[in-house]
């Protein structure tokens, strides 16, 4: 079994990717916020620092990328080619009004014709493997069998499918009840993912799930960063390694942003952290609504000082299991 960490717009980036490894073990796949090309040419500085072979080395990165024009999609791969990545991930799963607004994401899903022209010119000219993540569909469940049928014909690395429909956001129940059927109807390596938030739910998920061999976990894991280590055998999450975490984050964007994007990073991360505490929802609240980094700071010492761990961890927020918790503000922060 692997444990892949998804990728989440403003949180997952190149430094948080090495703080997170430096600390824990377990994950085998870090995967990219997504690349959004708008015309074939050059990545951004910001995404092309982000997939910079120097600020990625040594880690196992898969730069993930969000079109639905095959000469944009293309144009990229060809610039990751040569900067010396192995492999690309194709985004058809994001379930953003802004984004499906445009076709792209989960937009992709609603014509399968059109996305089987984009589909055979991107594997007709891609220097690289791809793999896709995608949903169950846009509006059914049972629309995975009919996009199913389309993917079996590519020659697709793996498929990571978070089992929700578009519509559905990231809230409601995860349709696990299909994942046997699923399996059994893919031809490629299957990788799942939706509301795996701590290492029970992910020891019981591969046990009733044997073949299903690796998860991507996103909130779960920036929630509790020891989670994938945990799963696989290693030690669980303490507060002395939650807290250097924390720091360690905290000392990089102080060094390397303005305050306030110091601010807008910690705070959206320390949603996360407060969530491994129990009854914390005083200082999740001054968190969330910080104005200055001192009063976030005083709310993250307010939280480690006087609230005790969960046992067992899992990612909650204000008391609800996650998925029941998600709000429409934090659904674009989303994509695991």
């Amino acid at each position: 079994m692997q444990i892949y960490f998804a990728p989440m717009q403003g949180v997952t980036d190149a430094p948080f990717r090495r703080i997170h490894a430096a600390r824990f073990t377990g994950v085998a796949k870090y995967f990219t916020p997504f690349i959004s090309p708008t015309q074939t040419d050059n990545l951004t500085n910001k995404e092309l620092r982000d997939v910079s072979p120097k600020e990625n080395a040594g880690l196992p990165v898969v730069p993930q990328i969000l079109a639905k024009d095959a000469d944009y999609f293309i144009h990229t791969v060809r610039r990751l080619h040569d900067l010396g990545w192995s492999e690309v991930n194709l985004n058809m799963g994001c379930p953003a009004g802004t984004v499906t607004a445009k076709g792209k994401g989960a937009g992709m899903l609603t014509d399968l014709n059109r996305l089987s022209f984009f589909l055979d010119d991107v594997f007709t000219r891609s220097p690289l493997p791809i793999s896709v993540k995608t949903r169950l569909g846009w509006e059914r469940p049972e629309e995975i069998f009919p996009l199913l049928d389309l993917l079996n014909g590519y020659p697709l690395s793996e498929l990571i499918l978070h089992a929700r429909t578009r519509r559905q956001l990231y809230g409601g129940q995860a349709h696990t009840e299909l994942l046997d059927d699923i399996a059994t109807h893919c031809r490629h390596p299957l990788v799942y993912n939706g509301d795996l938030f701590s290492s029970e739910a992910c020891l019981c998920f591969f046990e009733s799930h044997p073949a299903i061999g690796a998860a991507m976990i996103g909130r779960g894991l920036v929630s509790d960063p020891a989670l994938a280590q945990h799963v696989l055998g290693g030690s669980a999450l303490t507060r002395e390694a939650l807290l250097d975490y924390h720091d360690a984050l905290f000392a990089y964007y102080m060094q390397h942003f303005q305050p306030p994007a110091s601010l807008g990073r910690m705070r959206e991360l320390g949603k996360y952290i407060a969530a491994n505490f129990h009854g914390a929802a005083k200082p999740f609240r001054q968190i969330r609504k910080a104005k200055s980094l001192e009063t976030y700071l005083a709310a993250v010492r307010l939280l480690f000082d006087e609230y005790p761990l969960r046992d067992p961890l899992g990612f909650v927020t204000d008391g609800r299991p996650a998925g029941q918790a998600v709000t429409d503000d934090l659904c674009d922060a989303f994509e695991a």
